[in-house]
């Protein structure tokens, strides 16, 4: 039982191709290629709504996590974590643990369906991918 495990873990490992490169082209795209000759070009907006750390800008609406606003979110600088990775920090502040290669070969493999996905929410509930504009406040003359 625990061999076939092992066995099972160890096809997957496989399985996943290697990365070759990755550029970050500040401050909307990072640009991933692995071994198998995938390259998948990931948008900020798009790496910033999937991320899997939770903050306060997130809203649960109808039982359905939503990240506000993101459309025009930027990269400020990616820093490598070991041979795991990278950690992508945000124009929002927002600062993500890291995304593993594995978990980037995953998202470029279901972007349309993720980014589907996350576009039917917005339109479910009538919201906008755009920041909420600030009321400017009348100045007392």
């Amino acid at each position: 039982m625990v061999m076939a495990a092992i066995r099972s873990i160890n096809t997957v490992a496989e399985a996943m191709p290697q990365i070759t490169k990755f550029s970050l082209q500040a401050p909307k795209l990072v640009e991933v290629e692995f071994a198998d000759g995938r390259v998948f070009k990931l948008s900020a907006e798009f790496l910033r709504i999937i991320s899997r750390v939770v903050d306060g800008k997130i809203r649960s609406i109808g039982g359905e996590t939503v990240i506000l606003g993101r459309r025009h979110v930027g990269i400020m600088y990616a820093e490598p974590v070991m041979n795991y990775g990278v950690r992508i920090n945000f124009d929002d502040w927002h600062k993500i643990r890291s995304y593993s290669w594995d978990y980037f070969y995953h998202l470029g493999s279901n972007k349309f369906t993720l980014m589907t996905n996350y576009i039917k929410t917005w339109k479910k509930y009538g919201l906008s991918r755009d920041p909420r504009k600030k009321m400017m406040q009348a100045s007392a003359f």
